[in-house]
């Protein structure tokens, strides 16, 4: 058993904040005593005056790396990351070696995910070997437990077979997720084609190879009615273009990145390869059109596209270096930062984009604290400041290294057990 006492309780449903104890037993919330309360006396105590408790955080979109690319992060450093950025729940991506294109795999990624002390979800490929050829066995997987599907990395060409994989997905009532990079745009992926493209003397990657896709796939999201998920949306025509298609009904979701809605190509020019990326960070109009997309709920999920990297990967020259970044342990303070201090979202609507809309769309548990259901939450001070310099992920290409970020998290529960406590 165990006490969370003299906490401010976040629903980000109700769009509000109230004082609470909470009494959590068997991984349950028990009560929530707004009056406050007494803690039992076989309970453990956690002290939380002048702290928020809010539903734990749900990233719908991070690469473990495991297996195949341990060296760079795996699912139980993974897991400790996400934990320490206040996360209890994620969702791998399907890009390993091998990838999750067959039971096999996906078992092993899960059983593994059992070990870490949150919840591990994982999605499945589209395609076997995302070759972008053959469509995997989709019920199968849904049946062994993928809650999604998708081909993350590398993007599906042949409409043909994604709209078949779209009324598959429709049918096994699961997500589809795409990854917008058509590469027939494109010279040199993660950098921007402007000033980020000109400065390191190179052509770079446009904005038309994310939008043209972004068309494509939501003209069959409308015509197949698939769940259809637009991942690290960049463009503000393609925050355009999912609005648009929302009105039309199309069941489409859009992710913003804590990084697209923080920084811009000038990044890639000053931090170098720590801030290459796919897609590219690009101009300060897309940057504050998903800052607007975010607020009207055209983007409706924050996720991190966690994607880590080694050192020895990230220090070689511009168009060599692979692209991404990490962000577990980033997300929730850029997210205060950008969007709950400069006013596009309150606190609530923050962790219900973090929250509550990831469990909607996977059909999770959790997004919201009330008696009986699962004891998933974070504890942490949205005022309180720490700087970036170290991580708890295996790998450290981070952007927003030496800077001072609001938000630290001080506890999370999953299940009812404590598995992160910051000292």
């Amino acid at each position: 058993m165990m006490y969370l006492k003299g906490g401010q309780i976040i629903d980000p449903v109700e769009e509000e904040i109230y004082r609470a104890d909470l009494e959590i037993e068997d991984g349950r919330i028990r009560k929530i005593l707004k009056e406050g309360g007494q803690a039992p006396k076989e309970a453990e105590v956690l002290e939380a005056p002048g702290l928020m408790i809010a539903p734990g955080l749900v990233d719908t979109h991070v690469h473990f790396r495991d297996p195949g690319f341990t060296y760079k992060e795996d699912i139980l450093t993974g897991a400790r990351a996400a934990a320490a950025g206040g996360f209890t729940q994620v969702v791998l991506m399907a890009n390993t070696k091998p990838c999750v294109d067959r039971k096999e795999t996906l078992s092993y990624v899960l059983e593994k995910g059992k070990q870490t002390g949150i919840r591990i979800h994982s999605c499945a490929t589209v395609t076997v070997g995302m070759k972008g050829q053959e469509l995997t066995d989709m019920e199968e997987l849904a049946r062994e437990g993928a809650v999604g599907f998708t081909d993350d990395g590398i993007p599906l060409l042949q409409e043909e077979l994604v709209r078949r994989a779209m009324e598959e997905a429709a049918r096994l009532q699961r997500p589809i997720s795409f990854h917008e990079e058509d590469p027939a745009f494109i010279t040199n992926n993660g950098i921007h084609a402007g000033k980020a493209a000109a400065f390191y003397g190179v052509k770079g990657s446009p904005r038309e190879a994310e939008i043209s896709l972004i068309k494509r796939d939501l003209r069959l999201a409308l015509e197949t009615g698939a769940e259809v998920v637009i991942q690290h949306i960049s463009t503000k025509e393609g925050v355009a273009l999912v609005r648009e298609a929302k009105k039309q009904g199309a069941r489409v979701h859009a992710e913003a990145t804590p990084h697209h809605f923080t920084l811009t190509e000038e990044a890639l020019i000053e931090k170098g390869t720590l801030a290459k990326m796919n897609p590219p960070l690009r101009t300060q109009e897309d940057r504050q059109a998903i800052l607007e997309g975010l607020q009207d709920g055209t983007i409706d999920l924050i996720a991190t596209d966690h994607a880590p990297h080694s050192r020895e990967e990230k220090e070689k020259k511009i168009t060599e270096a692979p692209s991404g970044i990490i962000g577990l342990e980033t997300a929730l303070p850029l997210g205060i930062r950008e969007l709950v201090k400069k006013g596009y979202l309150t606190l609530p609507g923050l962790i219900r984009k973090m929250s509550t809309e990831p469990c909607r769309l996977y059909g999770l548990e959790g997004g919201r604290l009330m008696e009986g259901k699962p004891a998933d939450l974070v504890v942490f001070d949205p005022e309180e400041t720490y700087l970036v310099e170290h991580f708890l992920s295996k790998s450290a290409n981070s952007p927003f290294i030496g800077e001072e970020l609001p938000g630290v998290v001080h506890a999370i529960i999953c299940a009812g057990r404590l598995v992160y406590h910051r000292k």
